[in-house]
């Protein structure tokens, strides 16, 4: 397994925790509007600096006490499997809690790290249909479903979040339709700040966001535009 960065304290990535962020390279989606392309396609992973794994738990212990949390994110975290198991396993021992962020598209590990994290984050790129195959590089749209069931029955905190990109107010409004009923359900601003795998600029129009929170507000039991 491949660390490819570390955030050491975040107050906005867990919520209600102060946390820090571990990053961990490779993924098996391609999305145009990802911005951490040195943690995804592997041109810039080889290039990109490691943690070693020992590094990142001596971290650890000297943050008990003083950190609550621990975020898993990437890349896509779930793609290590059993690896990514002992890591939370590990996490969990040292009394964090954890927070994981995932495409969704391996339930099989997704069931098996329930167990040991207490809230999932679920990125949901498009609609539930073919256009799911724009960003992965594999066939994943049954187990994009299939782990949204998981999550909706996991028992544990959980959000599912989209961020805004050329997304059409109907885009978003089929998506709400299809989580709902669920928890939380975030609609997220791109963020330009560096550069995406596409090097594509995304605008938004604030009258298309609101019109998207009037229709589906009610959906959840929290929404929110950010």
């Amino acid at each position: 397994m491949k660390i490819g960065g570390l955030q050491k304290v975040t107050l906005i990535d867990y919520p209600g925790k102060v946390a820090c962020t571990v990053f961990l390279s490779g993924c098996n989606f391609r999305c145009p509007f990802c911005y951490s392309p040195e943690l995804v396609l592997p041109e810039k992973i080889k290039n990109h600096p490691s943690i070693k794994e020992k590094d990142f738990f001596d971290f650890l212990s000297e943050k008990k006490g003083l950190l609550d949390g621990c975020v898993i994110c990437g890349g896509e975290p779930t793609i290590y499997g059993e690896e990514l198991i002992d890591f939370c396993k590990k996490i969990k021992e040292m009394g964090f809690s954890i927070k994981l962020d995932t495409n969704g598209s391996n339930p099989d590990v997704l069931i098996k790290a329930i167990p040991l994290i207490d809230y999932i984050a679920m990125d949901i790129k498009s609609p539930l249909d073919q256009r799911y195959k724009e960003f992965s590089v594999i066939d994943c749209l049954d187990r994009i479903k299939e782990s949204i069931e998981i999550i909706k029955k996991s028992g544990i905190d959980y959000e599912f979040r989209t961020t805004i990109t050329n997304h059409s107010v109907d885009d978003i409004l089929e998506i709400a339709e299809y989580l709902s009923p669920a928890k939380k359900y975030y609609i997220q601003r791109f963020v330009g700040e560096k550069e995406n795998i596409s090097g594509e600029k995304y605008t938004l129009k604030e009258e298309d966001l609101k019109l998207i929170e009037e229709s589906i507000k009610n959906l959840f039991e929290v929404f929110k535009i950010r």
